[in-house]
């Protein structure tokens, strides 16, 4: 009897714990779409390598009359050829789709915003 009843806390607690882990970790809390030119994109770490990347998104009202400041979205990337295009795009106007999680994990990258494609992609005018 006893040895049944560990079984089940042991069970129980397992189970609470992995959900807990996906919640925090692998549960999407939201995803969109970011628009704006790419400002930085490099791959960097130390034991695991991600992308990471800054878009700048212009034009955005401040919250003194008159005045207009540029909005960073920071953001990794895990999929390499979504990293290869993005590479190619430096300097670009970019329509990014990114999915959001509640917390960042070292082989996913820095950010909490994650990158799963470019939606559209305009040259820079030079």
């Amino acid at each position: 009897m006893k040895r049944k009843i560990i079984t089940i806390i042991t069970i129980v607690v397992i189970i609470a714990l992995a959900s807990i882990i996906y919640y925090r970790y692998y549960f999407v809390f939201g995803e969109g779409v970011k628009a704006g030119q790419l400002n930085y994109f490099v791959k960097k770490g130390y034991i695991f390598k991600t992308y990471e990347g800054r878009l700048i998104q212009a034009g955005l009202q401040s919250q003194q009359p008159g005045h207009i400041v540029s909005n960073e979205f920071m953001f990794s990337v895990t999929d390499e050829k979504v990293a290869d295009k993005l590479n190619h795009d430096a300097g670009g106007f970019l329509q990014l789709h990114y999915k959001e999680y509640l917390h960042a994990l070292p082989w996913r990258g820095i950010t909490h915003f994650v990158v799963d494609s470019v939606m559209s992609e305009s040259p820079t005018t030079h």
